[in-house]
């Protein structure tokens, strides 16, 4: 999807710190008017109202804020606000705050230290639907391998009660996905769909095109944090 950096759009701070908020709203108008901060909040429970209210299009939400039982507050921010994207900042960068930013739906996982002109990429980029969090994984190959695997063991966990999400794959990419969520070759998932190697790239190819990722891991990432797949 293309970024239109001259759109208007509303983004909603969650974080203890007013000296923080203050400076994060003067960096940001400074950098870009367009991206506008039309509400803070101190804690969760506010910020949860103030969703509701004000419907922004980007939360940027402090890992260690109070009053939003943990990172699971990102499902209950995107069930108020059903097409909003939640960037979680946080001081430091830690393995178990990013695995559950991922597992509840968070699009980004930033440092606080990060510059403004990347900040303000990062919320154009995650208004339009790109899912970031991704990269913040793919950078650490062990830690890939164990979000892979730690979804797999929590598949269970699924809400089996929410509504049915759309998947833009078909049956035969969803099958490949899983195959690869299972550390499948191409040449193994090949012969185990009786499909040649090429079908198996071209699908792959497709799944990619689709999701909008960069690689076979992104795309797994991704489809086993909507529930597409189990592993």
């Amino acid at each position: 999807m293309e970024i239109d950096s001259g759109e208007l759009l509303a983004i909603l701070v969650i974080d203890d710190q007013p000296l923080f908020r203050a400076g994060l709203r003067h960096a940001l108008s400074a950098a870009d008017p367009t991206l506008q901060i039309v509400g803070e909040a101190a804690n969760g429970r506010d910020g949860l109202q103030l969703v509701e209210e004000l419907a922004p299009a980007v939360v940027l939400l402090n890992a260690e804020v109070e009053g939003l039982d943990g990172l699971e507050a990102i499902r209950e921010l995107k069930r108020r606000v059903s097409n909003i994207s939640v960037v979680v900042m946080t001081t430091r960068d830690d393995e178990e705050k990013l695995f559950y930013a991922i597992k509840y739906g968070a699009a980004a996982y930033i440092l606080k230290s990060i510059e403004i002109p990347e900040l303000c990429r990062v919320i154009r980029r995650v208004a339009v639907g790109e899912y970031l969090i991704n990269d913040s994984v793919l950078a650490k190959p062990v830690l890939a391998s164990k979000v892979l695997k730690s979804f797999r063991d929590l598949a269970e966990e699924v809400d089996h009660d929410a509504e049915p999400l759309y998947i833009p794959l078909s049956s035969r990419e969803v099958q490949v996905l899983d195959f690869i969520a299972k550390g499948n070759s191409n040449k193994e998932i090949a012969r185990a769909m009786n499909i040649s190697d090429q079908t198996v790239k071209n699908h792959i190819t497709s799944i990619m095109r689709k999701l909008a990722v960069n690689d076979r891991t992104q795309a797994v990432v991704y489809a086993l944090r909507q529930g597409w797949i189990k592993g």
